[in-house]
């Protein structure tokens, strides 16, 4: 009797789950979840590579200007003043042994000659017409920010001589800057509207929330300056990674610091000589790099937070 009534309950539940009882149901609910779900980026194979042909040709076209050694001073804001404004004013004055370089967007490319300014440890803003006004910070919250500037190539491979990097510190009080505001980019130095009398739109750049707080100018400092945003067609491989480094030398230059690099919380790789690396193998989609200045025990060096960055590119193929 027993064993009778056990064969009808199991033939019962067959039916039901055959029918799409719930067992059928929480197996359609496991692929609905897993068809939903963000597709991961494929895995890659980064290597890296010589510089692109690509680049050489435009550094030849472009005569000794990649000889040039662009200095920068800051000439607002000044160091350690203080600001009653949300909008602060960058002003620069290049100098230096420029064999031709100057900054200018060609409007057909979009390219050229820029500076790059870095509030805080905020993805950097290309200042291409620096003898047209300064350069504003919109919406910038109250506190310590820290400025740094240095000049670039088109293809944004930055110049590493002395006198290169400059950096400052400032204070907004009671600026009056809206933190709820998103960050939108201006389109650079452009007429308002048909008045030929109206005055050219700075360029700028409305900035996010937050302060970097202090940095120790005195203590090796990285400044993450590429990869940056999105990478499409031929610019999507191979990629320049490149930075700023002071007071600090890499191992490969006679000194004990290494710059580490991982891409997507990968296995870390090393760069110890101070040049722009080229890695080749990326695959669609979105991707983290993160660069670190660390010792010779391998441990972070701490500045203000700054030498530790990571930013998120997305790449197009």
């Amino acid at each position: 009797m027993k064993f009778t009534k056990l064969f009808f309950i199991f033939t019962v539940l067959a039916f039901i789950t055959a029918c799409g009882g719930p067992a059928a149901n929480n197996s359609n609910r496991t692929n609905t979840n897993s068809g939903n779900s963000t597709t991961a980026t494929a895995p890659q194979n980064l290597t890296i590579v010589e510089r692109p042909q690509t680049i050489k040709d435009k550094m030849a076209a472009r005569g000794e200007q990649d000889q040039a050694k662009p200095t920068l001073k800051i000439i607002e804001p000044r160091d350690k003043s203080t600001i009653n404004s949300s909008t602060v004013k960058v002003k620069l004055e290049l100098g230096g042994d420029l064999k031709g370089y100057k900054p200018h967007m060609d409007h057909e490319t979009k390219t050229g000659n820029h500076i790059h300014v870095i509030l805080d440890n905020q993805p950097y803003e290309a200042y291409y017409e620096i003898e047209q006004g300064p350069f504003e910070l919109r919406n910038v919250s109250d506190g310590v920010h820290t400025l740094r500037v240095f000049p670039s190539r088109p293809w944004h491979e930055s110049y590493k001589n002395q006198g290169a990097f400059q950096v400052v510190q400032f204070t907004v009080k009671n600026g009056g800057a809206d933190t709820a505001k998103p960050a939108t980019t201006n389109t650079g130095q452009q007429m308002s509207n048909s008045n030929a009398n109206t005055a050219p739109t700075p360029e700028g750049k409305a900035m996010q929330a937050g302060n970097g707080g202090p940095v120790d100018a005195s203590r090796p400092l990285l400044t993450y300056s590429r990869p940056k945003g999105e990478y499409k067609g031929a610019d999507a491989d191979p990629i320049m990674i490149d930075f700023w480094l002071s007071g600090a030398t890499l191992k490969g230059d006679g000194g004990i610091y290494r710059v580490r690099y991982s891409v997507d919380g990968g296995q870390p790789q090393y760069i110890d000589k101070w040049e722009p690396i080229w890695l080749s193998g990326w695959t669609s989609g979105k991707h983290v790099i993160m660069l670190e200045l660390i010792d010779p025990d391998g441990g972070i060096i701490d500045n203000a937070g700054f030498n530790t960055t990571s930013r998120e590119i997305t790449v197009t193929k």
